[in-house]
């Protein structure tokens, strides 16, 4: 007797993971550039390796600084050989550039605040689980 329950792929979830990921970065990068980096000149985010408009949903616009660490940041979300993946503070081998690693880390600390400061409650849920 066949289960009303469908089964679903690990392949297609772990793809799904992969884009909600990459959605989120862009985010983040895209809301600490707008406010931290006012002054810089910023156009729209083109990859050689990633559709930053298809997964971001939108054109995102970065100074030249934040677009390297977007670049940097979809190219070792990608490339993640963890499965499942664990949030980056809590990944036993660090993948990113130390100077990578420490922009990720203000980028993430100052947006996360300014998307739960806006009532995102989703950010909130994140974090807790």
């Amino acid at each position: 007797m066949p289960t009303l329950l469908a089964r679903q792929d690990p392949t297609q979830t772990r793809a799904d993971e992969l884009v909600h990921d990459l959605k989120t970065l862009a985010l983040f990068i895209s809301l600490y550039c707008r406010y931290q980096h006012k002054q810089a000149c910023k156009a729209p985010v083109r990859l050689k390796t990633h559709d930053v408009q298809a997964i971001a949903g939108r054109p995102i616009l970065l100074c030249p600084q934040c677009t390297k660490l977007l670049a940097h940041a979809f190219v070792k979300r990608t490339r993640c050989p963890m499965d499942p993946k664990p949030m980056c503070k809590h990944c036993p081998s660090h993948c990113y550039h130390p100077t990578y690693r420490e922009q990720i880390r203000q980028v993430m600390r100052y947006s996360g605040k300014k998307l739960l400061f806006a009532g995102r409650l989703d950010y909130l849920i994140h974090l807790l689980f």
